[in-house]
């Protein structure tokens, strides 16, 4: 879990070369391949590094969620990307309802969006 939270976003100085923009789609599809390259040498089971490369080649598709690590990272990233986008509080309230799952994340929301 920590591992995918510190690389979910490896491809974005990539995405802004490549792309000119750090869409999440392009984020999924570069991410993976990067972030196994990265992990390869780290000392990660297989196992380990499929699943960091999953999360990280997925962050961007809620609709996928298979896991309490999913779903983490899902939430924070949500979060985070609505401090600094500022996301609308209606917006906010529609993910958190349909899409959080954690009560943490919930909670960490309601603290920080006051909705």
């Amino acid at each position: 879990m920590e591992v995918a939270a510190i690389t979910h976003d490896i491809a974005c100085p990539l995405c802004r070369k490549k792309y000119g923009n750090t869409n999440g789609k392009y984020q999924e599809q570069e991410g993976a391949p990067l972030v196994r390259e990265f992990l390869a040498d780290t000392g990660m089971t297989a196992e380990q590094i499929d699943r960091v490369a999953y999360l990280v080649g997925h962050h961007h598709s809620p609709a996928q969620i298979d896991g309490i690590d999913y779903q983490i990272l899902i939430e924070a990233d949500y979060i985070v990307n609505a401090s600094e986008s500022g996301y609308g509080r209606q917006a906010i309230r529609t993910f958190m309802e349909h899409t959080m799952k954690t009560a943490a994340g919930v909670r960490l929301t309601k603290a920080v969006f006051g909705v």
